[in-house]
C-alpha cells in the first residue's frame, strides 16, 4: 500500500507504519485489491465517530498497471456494501480542488449508485501550517443535510 501511495506521486504519503496500523485497525472499512498475490490498490477508510452511518474515505489509489479498469469504483462500492449492514449510507472524502481524477471517480461512484453528490469547502490552505492545497468535502449519500459535519 505504501508503494503504491509513494508511486501515485498525487497521494499523501504517510508512514509505512500507518498503513501496517491501518490494516490492522481499520480493515472493516477498507479495502485491498489484489493481482496474482500483490496489492494492486487500496481504500483507506472509516466510519466517522461523530456520524456513524458515514465513512470517510481517506485514501484511493491504484497501482499503475491496473489503472483506467474500473477498480477504484468497484473498490469504494464493495466498501459501501459491506458496510451497509452497519446502516451506512454516506460517503464523506476530500478532494483538492485541481484533482480531476478524483472529482470524476467519486462522481461516477454517485451515479453508479443512483447517489446524490453535494461539494463544499472544508479546509482553505490558511487551516494547513504547510504548503498543503486546500480541500473540499465530497458527500455521496441518500442524506446530505443530516449528522454534524
Amino acid at each position: 500500500m505504501w508503494e503504491i501511495a509513494r508511486d501515485s506521486q498525487v497521494l499523501d504519503l504517510n508512514s509505512s507504519y500507518s498503513y501496517l496500523l491501518w490494516c490492522r485497525d481499520f480493515r472493516d472499512t477498507s479495502v485491498v485489491a489484489e493481482q496474482d498475490g500483490r496489492v494492486g490498490g487500496f481504500v483507506t477508510g472509516f466510519v466517522r465517530p461523530a456520524d456513524p452511518r458515514t465513512v470517510f474515505v481517506w485514501q484511493v489509489a491504484v497501482d499503475e498497471s491496473l489503472r483506467g479498469r474500473g477498480v477504484a469504483a468497484t473498490m469504494l462500492s464493495d466498501l459501501l456494501d459491506h458496510l451497509a449492514y452497519q446502516g451506512v449510507t454516506r460517503l464523506e472524502t476530500t478532494i483538492s480542488p485541481d484533482n480531476a481524477a478524483s472529482k470524476a471517480l467519486f462522481t461516477s461512484l454517485a451515479r453508479m449508485r443512483y447517489a446524490a453528490i453535494t461539494s463544499r469547502k472544508l479546509f482553505t490552505n490558511n487551516h494547513f501550517p504547510d504548503q498543503h492545497e486546500s480541500e473540499e468535502l465530497y458527500i455521496i449519500g441518500d442524506d446530505n443535510t443530516g449528522g454534524e459535519q
